[in-house]
């Protein structure tokens, strides 16, 4: 099975660019995040073959998941928190999670939290998130999900964390940042902790986001915060396709595609 994940930085801006990505990559799963769009405005995919799910509310966030092996038992929740930037306000769901099985395996689209400043309230948000996220994936039916996490599951889509120091240009500008700290860290090895690979440090020496400011893509001033991480499937090869972050419209992440092998399966 090949599942790719890209941050789209809104689908409506590039909806040809997935339609020609959908046509050269053989992907079986294509998870996007940051799709900008409410469901009405999400566009219809289904002329390519692939069967789509998607979950926006507003004109940021939004995520959805496009496979060809199946679409079924799509939910939105894995009893994440909600945030307001109000503390005292109803903390209300985002638009950061869709999962859906897919050929026998549970996928999951995540826009994580990115945290802003260590010391806004939408960092420690961040924290609480992923580790809602981290118990979903050890079957607690974590907050308000009744759900059990599945053992053929992939998690995948952009963390908005970077796992290692290597994975960011110039460690030291992030000094005090966000990204790098070692609470965001301890997130992604009780992923690890909870059964799953961390499929993507078969691409450990590439990045996957470039900020569009100061050219980082040109100076390839970048990071590697677009993740994939698996139980129940193996994965084999994986690549970043750098080629969709070239050009005039280009989303500021390139997709990050992943091959496995189903266990179980010969």
């Amino acid at each position: 099975m090949r599942i790719a994940t890209w941050n789209i930085n809104s689908i409506r801006t590039r909806e040809e660019r997935v339609r020609e990505f959908l046509q050269r990559s053989d992907v079986d799963v294509l998870c996007l995040q940051e799709t900008k769009c409410t469901d009405k405005q999400f566009p219809d995919f289904t002329d390519t073959g692939y069967e789509q799910a998607h979950f926006g509310l507003h004109s940021f966030n939004g995520v959805a998941i496009l496979s060809r092996v199946g679409l079924e038992e799509v939910h939105t929740d894995f009893g994440q928190p909600g945030f307001d930037k109000n503390l005292q306000a109803e903390q209300t769901l985002e638009a950061r999670a869709i999962g859906a099985t897919c050929g026998g395996v549970e996928v999951w689209s995540l826009y994580v939290p990115n945290g802003r400043e260590i010391a806004d309230p939408h960092y420690s948000y961040k924290l609480r998130w992923l580790d809602a996220l981290a118990e979903y994936a050890a079957n607690s039916g974590a907050g308000a999900s009744t759900r059990k996490s599945s053992e053929k599951l992939c998690l995948v889509g952009d963390y908005n964390i970077a796992p290692r120091d290597e994975d960011v240009w110039d460690r030291s500008y992030f000094d005090g940042r966000t990204h790098v700290t070692p609470n965001e860290r301890a997130r992604l090895r009780a992923l690890e902790g909870a059964g799953l690979s961390a499929a993507t440090d078969l691409i450990a020496d590439e990045y996957t986001y470039w900020d569009y400011q100061a050219m980082r893509f040109q100076k390839g001033e970048g990071m590697r915060i677009d993740l994939q991480y698996a139980r129940g499937i193996t994965p084999k090869a994986a690549r970043v396709d750098r080629d969709e972050r070239k050009g005039t419209g280009a989303s500021d992440h390139a997709p990050v595609i992943v091959d496995y092998t189903v266990d179980g399966e010969v």
